[in-house]
């Protein structure tokens, strides 16, 4: 695993390479890995960098010193305007909208806490492996919030509108076997397996055709709720697809009998 250095700006969200796997890692552990305004600042930036970048293919997603994310910075909650709240708002429904609609999967590697913005954070990924003692909640409730970072949308689409609705009202906390047993975490596992196991799942998206990852992320980040939803999508890009370089080499790999090569054309 050989580092790439520090992000732009400050270490507060770290980049490391395995291969072409980035492993971005939000580095705040005197905080727990609070979701602060500069952590936002910097997270979409890496986040964004890394979607362009032609040798990453996909991406995991962790916290610094065992945690996760403890959720939203409390010492940076102070009165504003609503146009001041609206504006510091558009940071993490920028960070959610890329890491549904972006061209590169994100794993979710969580250990220790992830509570309000950091459930946001998981429920955005892909695939979220966590240790079975973690630890999460929809604590928005509790301080007078409502959820955000996209967590209205991110969470019923994994554990269905009725247990959203449960957690997100009662703030009530969930552990890792819980989260694996209603479909909040794909996977469940040791905490001392948990970055491993998410880089193994993670190596398997990045094998995958970049070009048909960037186009299926897109059809299901824009709904696929209906029959002609379904069908439209379907019309639309498949015969782009079709005559992709990725899928002829898949097809030419395929009568050959070797691995196919990918280049995302």
């Amino acid at each position: 695993m050989s580092s790439t250095g520090q992000t732009p700006d400050d270490d507060i969200v770290q980049i490391s390479r395995d291969g072409a796997v980035a492993i971005v890692t939000l580095n705040y552990p005197k905080r727990r890995n609070a979701f602060s305004l500069k952590m936002r600042q910097v997270l979409l930036q890496s986040l964004a960098q890394l979607m362009h970048h032609d040798d990453c293919r996909a991406i995991v997603l962790t916290g610094a010193d065992g945690t996760f994310c403890a959720g939203g910075d409390i010492s940076e909650m102070k009165a504003r305007t609503v146009l001041e709240y609206r504006e510091r708002n558009q940071l993490p429904l920028e960070i959610f909208k890329l890491m549904v609609e972006g061209p590169k999967a994100i794993v979710a590697a969580v250990e220790g806490v992830a509570m309000g913005a950091g459930v946001s954070l998981a429920a955005a990924s892909d695939y979220v492996v966590c240790a079975a003692n973690a630890r999460f909640a929809c604590a928005f409730v509790k301080v007078g919030l409502m959820p955000d970072t996209g967590l209205f949308w991110s969470l019923g689409q994994r554990v269905g509108a009725g247990k959203a609705r449960e957690l997100m009202l009662t703030a009530r906390e969930f552990n890792g076997e819980e989260a694996a047993d209603i479909g909040f975490a794909n996977q469940r596992v040791e905490p001392e397996q948990v970055l491993t196991t998410a880089l193994t799942v993670a190596h398997r998206y990045a094998q995958m055709p970049p070009l048909a990852m960037a186009h299926l992320k897109s059809a299901l980040a824009g709904g696929i709720d209906s029959l002609d939803q379904a069908i439209e999508t379907e019309v639309n890009l498949q015969p782009i697809l079709r005559r992709s370089q990725d899928h002829l080499e898949a097809t030419k790999a395929f009568m050959e009998k070797r691995p196919a090569v990918f280049v995302g054309n």
